[in-house]
């Protein structure tokens, strides 16, 4: 890489190390101006930057502009970084000497053959690994915005003291900070959380709890008909249903492992370290129930592949800090699956799977967006997080790269993104604000099978281990509500639409003509509603407009006359006057077809 693309903002590896410059900056000028602040941590993300810290007061909009105004005059001066290491006593004084508890905290947490580094600028100085840019003077001032500040547990942990973390975000001009804020502002309009709170698709409740959202009536509909649809898509595609307990006892996630991998986030119920009581947990995934319907009986190879799928309710603990809308949520919706194989069905199987994945992203207009990764083991991490020896993950990688190449799946490598028990193609999605999410996975896994002691006869009267495929087809249906919400900017297309025609009377006289064709309607299968306030038809145009429903049939005394109607389409405006049958069947054809509009 030449020296000019490597000091360029395009460079990720440059914008990374310019944003946690700039984490340093908006450290330094806190201190500057509250002294007795302490400081917790300050990294670089994907958008820009955050400090948490521990503050007696509340950081106000006031406040933050009083922050960037002496973030800019730090950079103005230029200041050299200067990096050096302490033995750790020595480290640890240091930071005892300046009253940083979080700083001494995070040192003492440090293995004890950890290098110890420090980045001093001008009268501040922080613990840090770097890297960081040689001088404030390389961060354009009138590019720095602080954007937010938020709640943030220390360490992640709800039981731990709540900081503030300020959210910044810096660009090497004024123009491109600009052209982001308004990008910014963009995305918020199409923010799910504020689109599908304000058509009331979804709500949330403090008493409840923080990552349980109230699915309203209009979300219901969707995520129902969605799930209806992927069930039978996949009863097409010769996937057997099933219907699987929500909870398990402590024994079953043994033998998966996930007690040993995945207990953190898990809800458990009960001591999960009594081993004189039963103890239950509220099921992460639905594999290890699924096998039990393999296991119901003897197998051979006639019963494989088997397809199993589930509209799976699962349930996750996640951290606070990651709670977001409908895309992050702690009880959710999976179109979860899983097939039973012999080795030689892996590929075409995969195949399938993918296929499928495909078609349904597709149908509903997000798979354009998606992105593919690689999502592998990392051999270094080995004996916490993963089952399995190197040959086994080696083998299954192996497997996986070759259906990847035949199939020819361009993707990105996800190191240490596998699940604990194989390697994974992950379909991933970006938000409005470009925050990755995985919507879909495809799992490769050579290893439950023989742990819950799966085996089928095969062709050769010999007992052998089958092979799983872990998949969804649509993945999270609350995260896909949202990413639909996002992407539609609320008009979601008329198939899935709760509300797909708004039948708007003029007069009194058109009511009972409205209802009786309402009925009609809905005994065809769509989903209609009538406004029959006694207020100005243009106001109901446009409150229709407001709630994006995607048909509008104006029904006045010339109508009700002649057996008509006057169409309205949300986008396409008028469509002028068509008879009852007519517009059922213009109807009936683009909820057919999932047109996407």
């Amino acid at each position: 890489m030449s020296e000019e693309n490597e000091y360029s903002f395009e460079n990720p590896q440059y914008r990374r190390t310019y944003w946690h410059t700039c984490s340093h900056v908006l450290a330094q000028a806190v201190k500057h101006l509250y002294p007795n602040v302490k400081l917790a941590i300050g990294p670089s993300i994907e958008d820009g930057f955050y400090y948490d810290m521990d503050a007696d007061f509340a950081f106000t909009p006031e406040i933050l502009e009083k922050i960037e105004s002496e973030m800019r005059s730090i950079c103005k001066q230029k200041i050299k970084l200067e990096r050096f290491e302490l033995p750790r006593a020595e480290a640890v004084k240091f930071m005892q000497e300046r009253e940083e508890p979080y700083k001494v905290e995070l040192i003492n947490d440090l293995p004890a053959d950890a290098v110890i580094s420090f980045y001093k600028q001008g009268d501040f100085t922080d613990l840090c690994a770097g890297p960081h840019l040689d001088s404030t003077g390389r961060i354009k001032g009138s590019g720095i915005k602080l954007t937010a500040c938020n709640a943030a547990y220390w360490r992640g942990d709800s039981n731990r003291k709540q900081l503030q973390r300020i959210y910044g975000v810096a660009f090497p001009s004024k123009d491109e900070l600009e052209a982001y804020l308004k990008q910014q502002e963009e995305a918020r309009k199409r923010d799910h959380n504020k689109i599908g709170r304000e058509m009331e698709y979804f709500t949330t409740v403090d008493v409840i709890g923080q990552g349980l959202p109230i699915i309203l009536p209009k979300g219901a509909r969707v995520i129902q008909l969605l799930q209806r649809w992927v069930e039978d898509v996949e009863q097409k595609r010769g996937y057997l249903l099933t219907k699987t307990p929500y909870m398990a006892k402590r024994e079953l996630y043994k033998i998966s492992g996930h007690w040993d991998h995945y207990l953190d986030g898990m809800f458990v119920l009960g001591d999960p370290d009594d081993y004189t009581k039963e103890c239950f947990a509220l099921r992460p995934m639905t594999c290890p129930f699924q096998y039990q319907v393999f296991l119901n009986r003897a197998r051979s190879y006639r019963d494989l592949p088997m397809r199993l799928g589930e509209t799976s309710t699962l349930f996750r603990n996640e951290d606070s800090g990651e709670m977001h809308g409908l895309i992050r949520v702690r009880q959710f919706t999976i179109s979860e699956g899983h097939l039973i194989l012999r080795p030689e069905q892996l590929e075409e199987e995969f195949k399938g799977c993918l296929d499928l994945a495909k078609y349904c992203l597709s149908t509903v207009g997000l798979l354009d967006k998606c992105t593919f990764r690689f999502s592998q083991w990392d051999p270094a991490n080995p004996n916490n997080k993963y089952e399995g020896t190197a040959e086994q993950w080696n083998e299954a990688q192996a497997l996986m790269a070759k259906i990847l190449e035949d199939l020819n799946v361009k993707y990105t490598i996800g190191i240490d993104e596998a699940a604990f028990y194989g390697p994974k193609l992950d379909i991933q999605y970006k938000n409005v604000y470009g925050k990755e999410d995985t919507l879909v996975t495809i799992q490769i896994d050579m290893l439950l099978a023989k742990q819950f002691g799966m085996e089928y006869v095969d062709v050769d009267g010999k007992k052998k281990t089958p092979y799983i495929i872990h998949r969804t087809s649509l993945g999270c249906y609350e995260r896909t509500l949202a990413y639909l919400l996002e992407e539609y900017a609320g008009a979601l297309p008329t198939w899935m639409a709760p509300e797909q025609v708004r039948i708007l009377t003029v007069t009194d006289r058109a009511n009972d003509y409205a209802f009786a064709f309402q009925k009609e309607l809905e005994e065809q299968g769509f989903r209609a509603e009538v406004d029959d306030r006694n207020e100005k038809i243009g106001k109901k145009i446009r409150e229709a407009q407001v709630d994006k429903i995607p048909y509008m049939l104006v029904i006045g005394d010339r109508d009700v006359e002649s057996a008509t109607v006057s169409v309205r389409h949300r986008a396409e405006g008028d469509l002028g006057a068509m008879s009852k049958a007519d517009f059922a069947a213009l109807l009936r054809g683009v909820v057919d077809s999932k047109a996407k509009k």
